[in-house]
């Protein structure tokens, strides 16, 4: 039988939707604050000089950049105050995740709840803040070497760099927070997403001018089109999917009055780790690349040069490797982000029990065996939708923001959005229900 919340969702209409007020305003503030981010991406650094930049990363651009380029909507093409974009934050977000499963101080702060929620996302900040300014540094130091790029280099360009790199991280993190807390949430998912989509239409407008040219058959086009359809398909199948553990909670009397078990279900999603072990794995793969394009090739050696060749998109080298870290990552990564014995002394602590299995250390054996064997599943989805298009675009040239990591960012993102929209709606009718019921607790409330 169909829940209330499912029951309600079935009933969703653009009525409803015309009378949700705050939803509409939440809407209205994330469109704005997205359109505030894609005009900082428009704004270039001070002392740079944006026609020489635009020649060097023209070479650079199908290295770590490109997809980093991707992240930010195009500002490090065009070295804006938004170029280092909401990376440092989200660096530093998964670097706190570590040391909470590491320092016993920080695991502690974890399980207090909201209090603790807070402190962290304070040390998180706090690190947003160290590496940018690291990485801001490294940038100014690296277009001062760049021949022509920087008209007065000096102290002066590196201080100026690194404050507006610096500030326009810590902005578009406040961003993203007000998206969170004002708009309809995810705020630093929908920066990211909305970088994304901007370059979508491009890399569509490209393809389609190969198809015009006739460096791709229109049978080819074709064929594209229908694989980012079934990518799609796939990835909204698979994100959507969980295994339910059935929760049992036993009988209980509270004064004369017994009280009926409930029952319950663990969802346990089949890609826990979500995107980031592909942005993770090809980062670590474009690396070299990008360090090989920094430097004088005829001064290479010969060792080094073969292993760049060999690290190229759609070599099998590549595509070995960038399979492997990405099934690592997708262990590692949802081993930090859900960890079984807390959940089994949780369910123990509310009385909750897995039918079968006892409380405690074997129930957190029992979830840990299931979570790994659906992680296998995930982790060769993941190896599926990153490496197919990956082969695609060596094989046809396809632009390079129709690869899987950025498919599954927009179609991962988009999942997310309108379930926050929905759930905005449904909590706009339990109101209105509410609003409109003579129950004695609903006048008491008055």
């Amino acid at each position: 039988m169909a829940s209330a919340a499912e029951q309600l969702a079935s009933n969703l209409n653009f009525a409803t939707f015309a009378k949700a007020e705050d939803l509409k305003r939440r809407l209205w503030f994330t469109l704005g604050a997205l359109l505030v981010y894609r005009l900082g991406t428009y704004i270039p650094l001070p002392g740079l000089n944006p026609e020489a930049f635009a020649q060097a990363f023209a070479g650079q651009s199908g290295g770590i950049l490109g997809l980093f380029n991707m992240f930010s909507g195009g500002a490090v093409s065009r070295m804006a105050i938004f170029a280092l974009g909401i990376m440092p934050y989200i660096s530093a977000s998964i670097i706190v995740q570590l040391m909470t499963s590491v320092v016993p101080s920080l695991e502690q702060l974890k399980k207090e709840g909201e209090q603790g929620r807070k402190v962290i996302n304070q040390y998180t900040r706090y690190g947003t803040v160290l590496l940018g300014t690291l990485q801001a540094y490294g940038i100014a130091v690296g277009l001062e070497s760049g021949n022509g790029l920087v008209g007065d280099p000096g102290w002066f360009f590196r201080i100026s760099t690194v404050i507006s790199l610096l500030g326009g991280t810590m902005f578009l993190m406040w961003l993203g927070e007000q998206i969170t807390s004002r708009g309809i949430g995810n705020g630093i998912s929908l920066i990211i997403f909305a970088g994304i989509v901007a370059h979508l239409p491009t890399a569509l407008a490209g393809t389609l001018e190969l198809g015009r040219t006739g460096a791709l058959s229109t049978p080819l086009i074709l064929a594209i089109i229908v694989m980012v359809v079934a990518v799609i398909a796939l990835i909204v199948f698979v994100e959507r999917a969980q295994r339910r553990l059935l929760i049992q909670y036993p009988k209980r009397q509270v004064g004369n009055k017994m009280f009926q078990g409930d029952t319950s279900h663990l969802p346990l999603k089949l890609n826990t780790a979500g995107v980031i072990p592909a942005i993770f794995a090809s980062s670590l793969l474009l690396l070299p690349a990008t360090l090989a394009g920094f430097a004088n090739s005829a001064s290479m050696p010969a060792w080094a040069t073969t292993i760049v060749t060999a690290l190229g998109h759609g070599q099998p080298l590549y595509m070995v490797l960038y399979g492997g870290m990405i099934a690592f990552f997708a262990f590692f990564y949802t081993a930090i982000v859900f960890n079984p014995k807390d959940t089994a002394d949780n369910l123990k602590k509310h009385g909750g029990f897995i039918l079968g299995i006892r409380p405690g250390e074997r129930t957190a054996e029992y979830i840990d065996y299931v979570l790994t064997r659906i992680t296998v599943i995930g982790a060769i989805y993941l190896m599926f939708v990153c490496i197919l298009p990956e082969v695609m675009i060596a094989q046809t040239g396809v632009p390079f923001y129709l690869g899987g990591t950025s498919l599954l960012i927009v179609v991962s993102v988009t999942l997310d959005t309108v379930a926050q929209v929905q759930g905005h709606l449904i909590a706009q009718q339990y109101e209105g229900l509410i609003k409109k019921s003579k129950l004695r607790g609903g006048k008491r409330g008055r």
